[in-house]
């Protein structure tokens, strides 16, 4: 007998609410797996209004309340899920590895847990966070909010990113976040452990929305947040919406550097979680012939498992199998001209019960400036190409993260002070090394936050 679909509620400002109209959300093998509530624009207008008058919390209250709410997701239960349930959902109908997701949950709980200290990492050190702090007599910089409610356009293709809208929360803005369709089973259970943990319903909602209805829930913030393509990058560029776009990670070998000691860190750096993720390595540059070290990236990752999302040892990805056809056609044809050393005949492996896994791809290309460099793919897909000091920064710009393995001081004040590369890691660092309190893309609170002078009696 099949079990029934998940009903996933929309929350608004006066509670849970179900509409008529719905969305299936679909496991990797087309399996239904729950019933997504879409709000109509006239439910968001109406909660949008409620954040705006809702009195933000004081800061110790809200940071306890954070706490509290990243144990109860962690071990709750909501949605009748509970911890091991909530994983193997996620995994099902993301196709992230369940490995993966008990990772990315690890991590929001303890971001809920740290959001008091790493939220306010932003701070300038010469502000204080409240005009009655002593020095405010003498004349301080205060930091203070830009405005008071924060919305997100979530992302669907890794549970990671929810962590970062916590941060918001702590530094007192209410939220309000559109879940992905693709995966909204993190954000509804995250939403019900902060409202749980001591957030009003007029301080944290989820709105899930068609995409005609999107838009109001930014344009209604004073702020905003949106995960998307290069079409969301350039949509918001320069807005009240910090748009979160493709990483385009990178990995430099100069000629001082022998890779072969670093082939674990670089292998690990394009198909660690996955290699769906932004902080995942999607080029490799090396001064000198790049072959060698293609192969050798080839051969390591041709041994990874083809296995459902759900089982315990799976490390690849997976997708309905539609998508995933869809997704190595476009590979294909982006590969045109380039050397395949895996991956080149396709890497789609359809699963016995539905659905495919995306196997990685190697592609060696003939130059350092090759246009495929800027195509990024939700699976361990990597260009491996050569650079030279003639190349100089340019082919390294627009990514996320680079790590240079190199002995030269030089060419790291280059990139440290080249403004489109917003992390860089000298030496055995994987991309996608991060912990909390040092920034991804920026702080989050250099967006939200702004300083103010204030002096008083």
């Amino acid at each position: 007998m099949a079990e029934e679909p998940i009903q996933l509620d929309a929350l608004g400002a006066s509670g849970a609410y179900r509409s008529r109209r719905r969305q299936t959300v679909e496991d990797v093998a087309g399996s239904p797996v729950a019933e997504l509530t879409l709000v109509p624009g006239l439910f968001v207008g109406r909660t949008m209004k409620a954040l705006h008058r809702a009195r933000t919390l004081p800061a110790p209250e809200r940071i306890a309340a954070l706490a509290r709410a990243g144990s109860l997701f962690a071990e709750g239960v909501f949605d009748g899920l509970g911890p091991a349930g909530y994983r193997r959902t996620v995994s099902r109908v993301s196709g992230v590895p369940v490995s993966v997701v008990a990772e990315a949950a690890a991590a929001i709980s303890e971001a809920a847990g740290t959001a008091g200290e790493t939220a306010y990492a932003a701070k300038p050190a010469a502000a204080v966070s409240d005009w009655r702090s002593p020095e405010t007599t003498k004349g301080s910089a205060v930091w203070t909010r830009r405005g008071d409610v924060f919305a997100v356009h979530a992302a669907g293709n890794h549970p990671g990113p929810h962590s970062l809208w916590l941060e918001a929360l702590a530094l007192g803005y209410r939220v309000a976040v559109r879940p992905s369709r693709r995966e909204p089973f993190t954000p509804h259970r995250l939403v019900l452990a902060l409202r749980e943990a001591g957030f009003g319903p007029d301080h944290v909602a989820l709105l899930p929305t068609d995409h005609g209805t999107a838009d109001a829930i930014l344009r209604d913030a004073d702020l905003g947040l949106a995960y998307g393509g290069d079409d969301v990058v350039a949509k918001y560029a320069g807005s009240g919406v910090l748009p979160q776009g493709p990483g385009r990670s990178k990995i430099l070998v100069t000629a001082d550097t022998d890779w072969r000691a670093h082939l674990d860190t670089i292998v690990a750096s394009v198909a660690h979680q996955g290699g769906v993720a932004c902080i995942n390595a999607t080029s490799v540059l090396v001064e000198g012939d790049p072959a060698p070290l293609a192969e050798a990236l080839a051969e390591r990752l041709a041994t990874l498992p083809t296995l459902p999302p759900e089982d315990e040892g799976a490390v690849l990805s997976a997708q309905p199998v539609d998508s995933a056809r869809a997704l190595e056609k476009h590979l294909l044809s982006r590969a045109a001209g380039t050397t395949a050393w895996l991956g080149g005949d396709g890497v789609v492996e359809e699963l016995p019960g539905g659905g495919a896994v995306l196997r990685p791809a190697v592609h060696q290309v003939a130059e350092a400036g090759a246009e495929q460099h800027r195509v990024e793919l939700p699976f361990p897909c990597v260009w491996v190409g050569p650079w030279s000091p003639s190349d100089g920064v340019g082919p390294l710009r627009d990514s996320l993260v680079l790590t240079v393995m190199t002995e030269q001081d030089a060419l790291v004040d280059e990139l440290v002070a080249e403004p489109s590369i917003s992390n860089v890691y000298r030496g055995d660092h994987p991309t996608y090394w991060i912990r909390p309190g040092v920034p991804h893309d920026g702080y989050l609170g250099e967006f939200l936050m702004r300083t103010k002078t204030v002096i008083r009696d």
